[in-house]
């Protein structure tokens, strides 16, 4: 036991010295956990944030001014004041989303008891500031004509007092939620390329057949693997949570860090056993970057992390129940958002353990059928 043990630790060595060469692996794993999250957590703010707008002001009214006066940061840019032709050429150009035409006479028609109309132009190939932001400017414009013909700005008291509390994140900032979600992408990409490029790099420097002419099993070789490239993970993720999480996000963590971190271990065993088997179905380094791609954006979409589960069908929420990601998105905001400890996280501890020992178990058994017929 104790010579596989001094095996596995020694051929885990070298796989780290052979990382420490490999200048262009290092170079991902630092941009991976530093710029690549902080832009990924910062750039995609969800609602509507500084939508651009451009109105084509017609009428030359004190209520078109009005109008125009109500949209202004950090939801709208300041508005554009453009002519028609310009307006049509800034949305062929993407220059606006929202195009608000006020015709002439909007004022002294709306005052005279006719139905004026005003269009709204809408670029809708931008998806996610289109549909929301439609809706705003219905309301704003609505609430400005409402405000001029009533002479003064109602306000109603509700029957009833709502009083909303957000847990978790009090200020709904959104970059909280999306710098967890990007760490969990970044771990779950970073552990299956390493420990893939390291079996594939040694099969095509021709390393590989000195491994096996030496007294090591298949199962330490692969244990070296998954212990080495883990643990360079694991480092990365703590120096990422811990300095751009905490320090430059300003994400206050509510859970155990040591808890997370067990919980990165497990699913390091998972995906790590996967990336090993990847590297034997692939042939070169090309190969295993279209076959990455083809496992990684559904692992990465379908886990929860882009969209609730609750949300997808049936079939899809079973099938991913199978995937480790599914199991570490979830502990990964139970802990650090909810301060769920061990009693609430053991269930999906337990599942993680157990899918990384099936895949570990899968992998070995194409490791060594690989073996068989390089031998």
């Amino acid at each position: 036991m104790a010579a596989r043990l001094s095996n596995i630790y020694r051929l885990g060595l070298k796989e780290l010295w052979s990382l420490w060469r490999d200048p262009a692996l290092l170079l991902l794993i630092a941009y991976t956990f530093t710029v690549a999250l902080y832009v990924g957590a910062t750039a995609a703010p969800e609602g509507l944030h500084r939508a651009a707008i451009a109105i084509v002001d017609e009428d030359h009214s004190a209520l078109s001014g009005r109008i125009a006066a109500a949209f202004y940061p950090p939801r709208f840019t300041p508005p554009a004041h453009v002519t028609g032709a310009a307006a049509d050429a800034g949305m062929d150009a993407g220059s606006y989303t929202f195009v608000l035409d006020i015709p002439p006479n909007f004022q002294r028609d709306l005052l005279a008891g006719k139905k004026p109309q005003i269009q709204l132009a809408v670029d809708a190939t931008r998806m996610s500031q289109a549909f929301t932001g439609s809706g705003w400017i219905q309301q704003i414009v609505l609430d400005e004509i409402t405000t001029f013909l009533q002479r003064f700005r109602a306000s109603t008291t509700p029957a009833v007092d709502v009083v909303v509390r957000q847990r978790f994140n009090q200020s709904l900032d959104p970059s909280w939620f999306g710098a967890v979600t990007e760490l969990a992408n970044n771990i779950t990409m970073l552990s299956i390329i390493l420990t893939g490029a390291a079996l594939i790099r040694e099969r095509e420097h021709g390393t590989i057949e000195h491994l096996l002419v030496m007294p090591v099993t298949p199962t330490e070789i692969m244990l070296s693997k998954v212990w080495a490239m883990g643990l360079i993970v694991l480092c990365a993720a703590l120096v990422s949570l811990t300095l751009v999480i905490r320090a430059a996000l300003g994400v206050q963590l509510q859970g155990s860090v040591g808890l997370f971190l067990a919980c990165v271990a497990l699913h390091l065993f998972a995906t790590t056993s996967m990336g090993i088997f990847m590297a034997t179905v692939a042939r070169s380094m090309p190969q295993f970057g279209l076959l990455l791609i083809l496992t990684l954006i559904p692992l990465q979409m379908l886990s929860g992390g882009m969209t609730p589960r609750e949300s997808m069908p049936d079939a899809v929420r079973w099938l991913m129940s199978l995937a480790p990601t599914t199991h570490f998105v979830s502990l990964s905001q139970a802990i650090l958002f909810r301060g769920a400890g061990l009693e609430v996280a053991w269930p999906a501890m337990a599942a993680l353990a157990a899918i990384g020992s099936a895949l570990f178990a899968l992998a070995l058994a194409r490791f060594r059928k690989t073996i068989v017929h390089m031998a």
